[in-house]
């Protein structure tokens, strides 16, 4: 019996090598062949399409003869790797990307070789479904997201996830002030920005924070007081600060000779 089991092993082992070596040889036919084989609903498997799918030299006729079969299309692993090849037509990624996941959405956008078109879809894609999505998502989102991503959250009314914004390690100065100049930033929010061991150094930041009625006196101070008297005089004006703290930064211009 033990013979016979560890026949029955070895054939297996060699019919899945036969398999391996004749999915490798597959995928390595010309473009005429290879564009019958995506169109194939029978011989098309989704380990293959996979396989097929890391060809970077790919012909876009391949990938929309594939894109159209809908047997390997029922795959997610393989809608994802489609959208995601470099070689894939537009007009077959973009209606193809408005149907996936978010998250799935997420890890094509960090894709390195997509298209910059492609990327700002779906950016634009996941950003116009945040309302929609539980706030554990928003949060994974806020923590592993895009730069575009990232910034759209620090708005958001959970500050779990606008402090998961800010840590991002993908977000920039750029987007952390546009959200500061926004006039849906909120007390919250431009408090945590004065708090943030990062970005409250930053001089851009410090500008648009001294232009933001929600920042507190002290940091107003604390700001106005690592600015040159020129840069000051060119902010306030322009400030939606209260009243009272214009005074007393201006009565902190005054102190000063530079």
């Amino acid at each position: 019996m033990m013979v016979e089991d560890s026949t029955g092993a070895r054939a297996a082992g060699s019919e899945d090598a036969g398999a391996s070596a004749n999915a490798a040889e597959t995928v390595q036919r010309p473009t005429a062949e290879l564009r019958s084989l995506a169109a194939d609903a029978r011989q098309l498997t989704e380990d293959l399409a996979l396989k097929l799918l890391e060809r970077r030299d790919l012909n876009p006729v391949v990938l929309e003869a594939m894109a159209a079969n809908s047997s390997v299309m029922k795959h997610r692993r393989v809608i994802v790797a489609l959208v995601a090849h470099p070689k894939t037509p537009r007009y077959v990624s973009l209606p193809i990307a408005r149907r996936l996941y978010t998250f799935e959405m997420m890890k094509v956008a960090q894709t390195p070789a997509l298209a910059a078109d492609l990327k700002l879809a779906i950016e634009e894609a996941i950003i116009s479904r945040l309302e929609t999505v539980s706030a554990g998502e928003r949060l994974t989102l806020a923590k592993q997201g895009s730069t575009r991503v990232a910034g759209a959250l620090l708005l958001d009314p959970e500050m779990r996830v606008v402090h998961a914004a800010l840590q991002n390690a993908r977000m920039t100065e750029r987007y952390v002030v546009r959200a500061i100049m926004r006039a849906e930033a909120s007390t919250a929010f431009i408090h945590a920005v004065c708090a943030h061991a990062r970005w409250s150094l930053r001089r851009e930041v410090q500008l648009a924070l001294l232009r933001n009625e929600h920042t507190p006196l002290a940091k107003a101070l604390q700001f106005a007081r690592t600015l040159p008297k020129s840069t000051l005089r060119e902010v306030l004006p322009h400030s939606r600060l209260p009243a009272t703290t214009k005074t007393y930064l201006t009565a902190e211009l005054g102190k000063r000779k530079s």
